[in-house]
């Protein structure tokens, strides 16, 4: 999850507001219901986030049942999934109006001179590619029947890989936002979005290698770490979602040119 860039918002505002055209009683009935694409990405986002919040901190409770748990991080995932792809369909429509600069020429050490609307659809394309590997991973994980070679396989490696696309895309899209890898803007929202899913795919990190098992004890690394480290990646993830319902909301399509801060 990114925060969005300017000529993102602008066409996701577009989109609403030919949608939303009508008038009359039809299109006031309509309103109720006619949502930003962006508004259905923090929302989905957010469920998704919240499903591995709970399972997690479910998972430190042994009464807890464990399919319960499972099922909970897989429909997690597919929220993931959903608000990914459509992340990431906005982004490659915003990149297809943009020209590349200077050749097109991609400076990794001068994120200010990225063309950004590009490099918002390759985040958003790691993102996903992410998003799909923990559908594989939360999918794999219900099974309990496997061993450890396959536990490790099928679940600790495509959990390894999901979060190490998270944490690629979370930085592209942190020095796409902020111009520059290291930034601190307190003030802007946008930069607040960027750096809790920064976060989070960190934690994500960290609680994927902890979840490795080990073939001597049959039992991962640390499951405490594991745990938490979901739990605190999902907060974070949650936050910034939620901090994305502002610019959202379909009224915030009347104000189309006022950007997120960054």
């Amino acid at each position: 999850m990114t925060a969005p860039s300017p000529a993102h918002r602008h066409h996701e505002h577009l989109a609403t507001r030919v949608a939303s055209s009508g008038g009359g009683a039809i299109a006031r009935r309509r309103a109720r219901w006619d949502r930003t694409p962006l508004w259905w990405i923090a929302v989905l986002f957010a469920i998704g986030s919240s499903c591995f919040l709970v399972a997690a901190l479910a998972s430190m409770w042994s009464s807890v049942t464990r399919p319960g748990i499972g099922v909970t991080f897989f429909a997690g995932s597919i929220f993931f999934t959903s608000a990914a792809y459509l992340q990431h369909w906005l982004a490659v429509r915003a990149a297809s109006r943009s020209t590349l600069r200077d050749g097109g020429r991609l400076r990794l050490v001068h994120p200010a001179d990225w063309p950004h609307p590009h490099v918002d659809a390759l985040a958003t394309l790691i993102q996903l590619a992410g998003t799909v590997l923990f559908n594989v991973n939360t999918y794999a994980a219900m099974n309990t029947s496997l061993t450890t070679m396959q536990t490790n396989l099928r679940v600790f490696t495509p959990n390894a890989l999901g979060s190490a696309c998270f944490l690629v895309a979370s930085a592209l899209a942190f020095a796409n936002g902020s111009g520059r890898w290291l930034a601190f803007r307190p003030r802007s929202r946008g930069w607040w979005v960027n750096a809790l899913n920064l976060l989070g795919s960190i934690a994500f990190g960290v609680a994927a290698l902890a979840s490795l098992i080990q073939p001597s004890t049959n039992e991962p690394v640390s499951a405490a770490i594991a745990n938490g480290g979901t739990a605190a990646g999902a907060l974070c993830f949650l936050l910034g979602a939620l901090l994305l319902l502002p610019d959202a909301s379909p009224r915030s399509s009347d104000g189309a040119n006022r950007p997120i801060r960054r």
